[in-house]
């Protein structure tokens, strides 16, 4: 495990990833304000701790064969390569990505044991945490909830990419039309009533104090949405449950509360990324909108991107930010530049 020094060990926090179905359809209870799966059913993510459950985005062997359903497999295999031993100092933590963090409870009570045991299991070395998009606010929801005390003894260094730190516009749009996010043979509007079901949708939704209240970010024919219009556009997308799911997870991380440990915030730019959503005459929300685009990268608006440098000032831990030319959301994980920023602070070189 050793080359030339002791390796810190790495987690990667991010979501986990299938196959869309209709059992995806998560039911909300207005009495407990959470979620459930339909009667019946009950849907897990596999392979907790393991490396193969963050290495692809589909677990079957054949379609290995190409990059589009690849995940964390390259940084893997980067860090295999320098010592790294998978599932003993190199770890996976998937969560549901159909939950935001108020609904991870066990979620996050498996990761505390998974970054202790590891701690342990690597001679007592504190803990690198690699996460992607969505994972990142998640692992900043518990580490705003875990002691500093707990923060200094297990975890080395926080590596985010692709950050999702104060929302993008992209979750409108899975609200009102549905969005078959680049899959050519999904129709969007099928996928809508499962996108609708999960409040990491309306977690996710732009946050009021990165978008002016006076902002388009959605445009029909009757009139405009503003981040402080969100009841109503539920209301006239015929999806009022949405507005509670709001409610339950707008305050989560909307303060931004500094993570308290050392910060690489990682991201790409200069690519167009949905700004606002404008809908043709008679098309809202049934069919796919237009957009003014952004910058950002592709997914994630760059002022949500950059959010993370606001942190520079308010902790005593160091922020480092590295912007990543046109490294697009997904793409970020393949990239070269990536790819050595992160194997570099494994090994200890930043």
């Amino acid at each position: 495990m050793c080359v030339g020094r002791q390796l810190e060990s790495v987690i990667f926090t991010c979501k986990c990833a299938k196959t869309t179905k209709a059992e995806w359809l998560l039911v909300y209870d207005n009495k407990t304000r959470t979620t459930r799966c339909p009667d019946g059913v009950d849907i897990r993510t596999t392979g907790f701790g393991d490396t193969a459950s963050v290495e692809w985005l589909d677990p079957s062997w054949m379609s290995h064969e190409t990059s589009s359903v690849s995940y964390f497999v390259a940084i893997v295999e980067d860090l295999v390569a320098n010592g790294y031993k998978r599932n003993v100092s190199v770890r996976g933590a998937p969560f549901d990505f159909r939950r935001a963090p108020n609904e991870l409870g066990q979620y996050y009570k498996d990761l505390q044991k998974l970054i202790e045991d590891t701690y342990v299991l690597n001679n007592h070395t504190k803990c690198v945490i690699v996460g992607h998009s969505m994972g990142n606010p998640v692992f900043l929801y518990f580490l705003n909830r875990q002691p500093q005390a707990w923060k200094d003894k297990y975890i080395q260094s926080f590596v985010s990419l692709s950050g999702v730190w104060a929302g993008a516009v992209k979750p409108l749009r899975l609200f009102a039309s549905g969005d078959a996010l680049d899959i050519f043979v999904v129709w969007p509007i099928t996928v809508r009533p499962e996108q609708r079901s999960m409040p990491s949708t309306a977690f996710l939704m732009p946050n009021d104090r990165f978008w002016g209240p006076d902002e388009a970010i959605v445009v029909t024919e009757r009139r405009n949405y503003t981040v402080n219009d969100y009841k109503d556009f539920f209301e006239d997308i015929g999806f009022p449950t949405g507005w509670q799911m709001r409610l339950d997870t707008q305050n989560l991380i909307r303060d931004l509360t500094p993570p308290g440990v050392p910060l690489h915030c990682v991201h790409g730019s200069g690519l167009p990324t949905p700004g606002t959503l404008v809908f043709k005459p008679g098309g809202f929300p049934d069919t796919f909108p237009d957009n003014i685009p952004d910058n950002g990268d592709g997914t994630v608006n760059m002022r949500s991107l950059v959010a993370c440098t606001g942190w520079k000032d308010k902790q005593k831990y160091p922020v480092h930010h590295k912007v990543l030319p046109n490294a697009e959301h997904m793409r970020i994980l393949r990239d070269p530049r990536a790819r050595k920023y992160v194997l570099k602070v494994a090994l200890g070189e930043l």
